[in-house]
């Protein structure tokens, strides 16, 4: 939108929320890839998902590499249409992360963000860990990629540090690549 600010009234407006339906198709075609290329097991459910969204899921699928020190990833497929996603215990996008006419987000290069994040992920470039301090602990990740990196972090609840103890996450950790399945001889190596 260049150096003019939106108009207050596009903030709560969404003209063509179907723009993003194209989040869906690439998510599909990137969880088949992963399938395909990694040691994983699938699983898809229609149930609650821990991600904050405005709208009802439609489905979650999760990919739970065989080798536990590589992390999990869900992907929940929101009705609006976009993408909650989950890499390893904390680390949570949102495509989009608005939708609205203000933000104009571009559906391509949400599509690439969708890449771009989960590769570096699946290539062992996420670390996770807790930072205890006087006014509370809280969780932090950082995603490290070819050509980017991005720090979350928010307050270690009751309810995930219990989580954190109880299915062993008390230690900072960084998740490791996926194993790839055998390589089929045939099959040209991935152009990414």
């Amino acid at each position: 939108m260049g150096d003019v600010d939106p108009l207050p009234g596009t903030y709560l407006r969404v003209t063509d929320p179907g723009r993003f339906e194209l989040l869906h198709d690439a998510a599909v075609v990137l969880l088949d890839e992963l399938t395909e290329r990694y040691t994983v097991e699938r699983r898809e459910t229609r149930e609650p998902f821990e991600q904050r969204t405005d709208g009802p899921l439609l489905r979650i699928v999760r990919l739970i590499p065989r080798a536990p020190v590589a992390g999990p990833l869900a992907i929940a497929f929101t009705d609006f249409p976009g993408l909650a996603i989950r890499l390893g215990r904390w680390h949570e996008l949102a495509l989009p992360v608005c939708g609205c006419d203000a933000c104009d987000e571009d559906p391509k290069q949400l599509v690439d963000d969708l890449h771009r994040e989960i590769y570096a992920y699946v290539e062992g470039g996420l670390w996770e860990g807790v930072r205890r301090r006087l006014n509370g602990s809280r969780w932090e990740t950082r995603l490290v990629g070819p050509d980017f990196s991005q720090g979350r972090s928010g307050p270690l609840t009751i309810r995930l540090a219990r989580a954190a103890r109880r299915e062993g996450f008390a230690t900072a950790v960084r998740w490791a690549p996926w194993n790839r399945r055998a390589a089929d001889p045939t099959e040209p190596p991935p152009l990414y």
